[in-house]
């Protein structure tokens, strides 16, 4: 009988050893970034956001960038989302410049993501577009009239999750595919030093004038603005547009086809300088 008592008593301690190594081999939490090998305290890249900045470095040249209550971007003033995408549409990350979810319009984080997945969608190596330049090929009789319903958001990937993760490290959107089309200004191509198109970056939250500047200025602080070529006629970038007049008809026409309205709270003036003041290219 005792040698029974042991030989169950050395099973159960082999299956406790069993079970914390398994534990311990365990992919972490999902939502928790792995750890760094070298530094446990430093989050590590996952794989499919290895081409893009961390959720931190977006948050910090976010907040250096949006102008709450100023003039440097024009609009409002307001406060801003901003989220990643890389190449295949996956969202490497999500923030916000306030210091509450709350602090700038709930439902821009959303817009934010569609503006990053439209602008990674529709430019290739060559070309940069974006989505202020869409505005006016997807008017009634516009080139790509009807682009703006197709790759619809899935809403699932979207809206999950507790809304307090909204904007974190371990936003919900993060490593999912999250669509949408969007065809006003905030979304722009993110290309690498080297030209290499890595992704796509979407800011929402003011003006969608507004929102191409800071989306222009991020973009730049984060070294990721290396365009190759673009539709604007004057640039030759992926700047937006402003050449909108009205015809005998009354009818708005853009000369070139990627003309985006005036929102008409200083954001032109900014914009125009945009290529002077921010010029694309890698910053040594």
């Amino acid at each position: 009988m005792y040698r029974g008592i042991h030989l169950l008593r050395t099973a159960a301690a082999l299956a406790a050893l069993a079970f914390t190594s398994t534990s311990m081999l365990a992919d972490p939490p999902a939502g928790k970034p792995p750890e760094h090998p070298e530094h446990p305290d430093k989050p590590k890249q996952p794989e499919f956001a290895k081409d893009l900045p961390t959720q931190a470095q977006l948050l910090d040249a976010l907040k250096k960038v949006v102008d709450v209550g100023g003039d440097d971007n024009g609009g409002f003033g307001l406060n801003m989302w901003a989220t990643m995408v890389n190449r295949d549409g996956i969202v490497t990350a999500v923030a916000f410049s306030g210091n509450d979810r709350g602090d700038q319009w709930p439902g821009s984080r959303v817009i934010s993501a569609q503006k990053a997945n439209t602008a990674n969608s529709f430019s290739l190596p060559k070309l940069a577009l974006s989505t202020a330049n869409l505005y006016s090929a997807v008017q009634p009789g516009g080139t790509l009239f009807g682009l703006q319903h197709s790759n619809p958001v899935d809403t699932e990937n979207a809206y999950k999750g507790p809304s307090s993760n909204y904007g974190q490290n371990n936003d919900p959107l993060v490593g999912h595919k999250v669509g949408g089309v969007n065809v006003f200004g905030g979304g722009l191509a993110l290309y690498n030093k080297d030209g290499k198109l890595v992704g796509g970056l979407g800011v929402s939250g003011d003006t969608s004038c507004t929102d191409h500047n800071v989306a222009w200025k991020l973009r730049h602080a984060l070294n990721l603005d290396n365009v190759p070529g673009g539709v604007n006629p004057v640039s030759k970038d992926d700047n937006i547009v402003y050449d909108i007049t009205l015809d005998v008809q009354g009818h708005p026409v853009s000369a070139s086809g990627w003309g985006h309205p005036d929102c008409g709270l200083g954001e032109k003036a900014i914009a125009v300088k945009l290529p002077t003041d921010f010029p694309i290219g890698p910053t040594p």
